[in-house]
């Protein structure tokens, strides 16, 4: 069994939900119209009797007023049957709200339902494309080829040619002869003497005797040598 069928096992088939027809459909519509319908007719005959019956007492007062009694009661009777009526009205009318009510919300759950099982049936049908064996397969392949991977990226990073004849543990213990080596050569070479000899600081340069002249001669006596010279030229 594959690791899916061992994950979500095996469920048998469920009955098929019955979808709604577009006739069935269109009769909750036209069933809560009618209902609309009803209840505004019913609206309209509740409005005229409350007229009716405020006409009627109001008639009841007139004629109590001139002493016809009879008529007056006459009027009430008919007063009271129009409330009594009025009444059966209030009742039908919440009865279509209630019905009206009930079917709006069949209505939606059935449309709720529709949508749910149309998302069922598209799910079933990437499940059968995808097909778990299928998956299983897919999934030993990737495992089959980095199996394969991790050995080849072995046998390329296994040293080669010459490399492979060079014995490691040889070559670290040359190298710790070296550092020995060069460790023993720096205790026995003899450490600098240090010296506390001061630098010799400068001395001003002495002027010669010819610079010396040259300053004790004035502009006037330099002026004239220079244009000795030019003549003796």
């Amino acid at each position: 069994m594959s690791m899916f069928k061992k994950l979500f096992g095996s469920k048998e088939a469920a009955a098929p939900i019955q979808q709604p027809t577009v006739s069935a459909a269109n009769k909750t519509i036209n069933c809560i119209q009618n209902l609309d319908d009803q209840e505004q007719t019913l609206e309209k005959r509740k409005n005229l009797l409350e007229k009716k019956i405020d006409a009627e007492l109001q008639r009841a007062r007139e004629l109590n007023k001139q002493g016809k009694k009879n008529q007056a009661l006459l009027c009430l009777k008919k007063k009271k049957l129009m409330e009594n009526e009025l009444t059966n009205l209030d009742n039908m009318i919440l009865r279509i709200v209630e019905q009206r009510q009930m079917l709006e919300g069949q209505r939606t759950t059935v449309e709720v339902m529709s949508a749910m099982h149309g998302a069922a049936q598209v799910g079933k049908a990437n499940l059968k494309s995808m097909n778990i064996d299928n998956v299983d397969k897919v999934l030993d392949d990737i495992r089959e080829a980095n199996e394969q991977m991790e050995q080849i990226q072995q046998v390329l990073g296994a040293p080669t040619g010459m490399s492979a004849d060079l014995d490691e543990d040889e070559l670290l213990n040359e190298l710790e002869e070296m550092e020995a080596t060069d460790l023993d050569a720096e205790l026995l070479e003899p450490a600098p003497v240090p010296t506390n000899r001061v630098p010799a600081a400068k001395l001003p340069a002495v002027p010669t005797q010819k610079a010396k002249t040259e300053a004790a001669k004035s502009p006037e006596e330099l002026e004239l040598e220079a244009l000795q010279a030019e003549m003796a030229l």
